[in-house]
């Protein structure tokens, strides 16, 4: 790896931009590899009937792209049209000012129409409810722990933390070597993201390629979810310490990844690292009408959700957890998320836009939940951590 300034050029180049297909550099023949990154959260505009609520739901709840395929593979399989589109749709909601995010602006350009309220609420119960258990680690912690964001793509969490002074010793974001690529040219050339980062970073000198970027306490690592051992080599690479408590948070990952290979993900998460606590976002309760009409239009997008079937119910994510190595796990889905967020800010953000279709809303929060698991060898208390 070589040792470069953050805004030096580090020979990374653009691909392709259509926004209905990931970025996809040229690469041999390999398997595909479906794994959601970068997860975006929402919900829908107003619509008259459950059908069309569930169907156009998908287009702001998440997003997912794929890693790098066979050419003759690559026009089937390739197309992703929820991942940009979630962007959007989070840049919005904060343009509207469900919460503060001074630093999407620089990986995001503001969308060019109006977005629908239910799509902001879902943002802003998901930004709000992750953030509220990232916290409350970071506190039992006194910030002595590293964070592992899995699949971050675009995310800004290393900078607002910063500026709340709720820095971990390191932050690492884990992605596809194109999403990475992208960010760190982004990082690269708009200083108000390298700035910070080399305000926490002590040392001589920032290492940094065009697939990754290591700092003191931020680093971003291009690798491949599936395989966990190459994951745990690239971090460790990174001065990742496994006798740290570790925070490892995935919004809209693990669906995307066969049951087996999510398994396997967890399973290295808990026996690898004493403390732990990972954070999982995504859907539940699928096998309902509802779910089942979510499902269909993911796959008239040709984006299909190889890993829904741990999605059935809130038993099945807690289940998952528990065996795979964690010793306590909870779930909720989102509707009880949030009524549990403070109601001073709900009422706030209720009042900036009407929400007709409510009894919809809440259907579709009630299709996504927020799981969160925990090792705790040295009783910091993790197990305790709950809304």
């Amino acid at each position: 790896m070589a040792a470069a300034p953050i805004g030096r050029a580090a020979g990374l180049e653009e691909r392709g931009t259509s926004p209905f297909f990931c970025r996809v550099p040229p690469c041999p023949v390999v398997p595909v590899a479906f794994v959601c990154t970068e997860a975006e959260s929402g919900t829908p505009g107003p619509t008259g009937c459950e059908d069309r609520l569930a169907g156009e739901a998908q287009t702001g709840l998440h997003s997912c792209e794929l890693s790098c395929v066979g050419e003759n593979k690559l026009q089937g399989a390739v197309r992703a049209p929820l991942r940009k589109g979630g962007r959007l749709l989070r840049r919005f909601a904060v343009s509207v000012g469900y919460w503060k995010d001074p630093y999407i602006q620089y990986f995001v350009r503001q969308a060019k129409e109006r977005k629908a309220p239910e799509i902001n609420r879902g943002y802003y119960a998901r930004v709000h409810g992750v953030s509220y258990l990232i916290k409350a680690f970071l506190k039992k912690t006194e910030c002595n722990c590293q964070i592992v964001n899995l699949g971050a793509g675009m995310d800004t969490l290393f900078w607002r933390l910063k500026d709340e002074n709720l820095l971990p010793r390191k932050y690492f974001e884990v992605d596809f070597p194109m999403i990475v690529a992208r960010k760190i040219h982004n990082i690269k050339s708009k200083p108000p993201l390298s700035k910070p980062i080399m305000e926490s970073h002590s040392g001589d000198s920032l290492l940094i390629d065009s697939h990754s970027l290591d700092s003191s306490r931020y680093s971003i690592v291009g690798a491949d979810l599936r395989f966990s051992s190459d994951l745990e080599e690239k971090l460790k690479k990174h001065n990742l310490d496994i006798h740290l408590p570790t925070l490892l948070v995935a919004e809209c990952v693990l669906v995307y990844m066969t049951p087996q290979q999510s398994a396997n993900l967890l399973k290295w998460a808990a026996s690898t690292f004493p403390v732990a606590m990972f954070i999982n976002y995504e859907q539940v309760n699928m096998m309902d009408r509802f779910g089942q009409i979510m499902i269909e239009n993911l796959q008239r997008r040709q984006c299909n959700l190889a890993g829904v079937e741990v999605c059935r119910s809130l038993d099945s994510q807690r289940e998952r957890l528990l065996l795979n190595g964690w010793e306590t796990a909870r779930a909720i889905d989102m509707m009880k998320v949030y009524s549990f967020l403070p109601q001073a800010d709900v009422k706030r953000i209720e009042g900036l836009e009407f929400l007709d279709e409510k009894e919809l809303f809440e259907q579709l929060m009630q299709h996504y939940c927020i799981c969160w698991a925990s090792k705790d060898s040295s009783n910091l208390g993790l197990a305790n951590i709950t809304f």
